[in-house]
């Protein structure tokens, strides 16, 4: 699988639940995240900055999700990362 363009394609990275106050926060309790992490797994040829293998965070509204080989990713503009790890 390759991306094009300003496309990249990323492995969306689990966060593990966190206990605040007795309550178990998980990833669908957290409304109020504005971004997600995650693995670059394909990078298009007009992307710059960001190469494969590299963990990104990236705007929780971006983009849209894949299916590829029986695995879940999703497909994002590059424009929508914030940072590289």
């Amino acid at each position: 699988m390759k991306a094009v363009n300003y496309y990249v394609v990323i492995d969306k990275i689990k966060e593990a639940e966190k206990k605040v106050g007795g309550l178990i926060l998980t990833e669908e309790n957290k409304e109020d995240v504005r971004y997600f992490r995650g693995k670059v797994v394909s990078v298009g040829n007009l992307v710059e900055a960001v190469s494969e293998d590299d963990t990104v965070w990236y705007d929780r509204f971006a983009g849209h999700g894949i299916e590829y080989n029986d695995k879940f990713y999703f497909v994002i503009k590059a424009s929508d990362i914030v940072l590289v790890d």
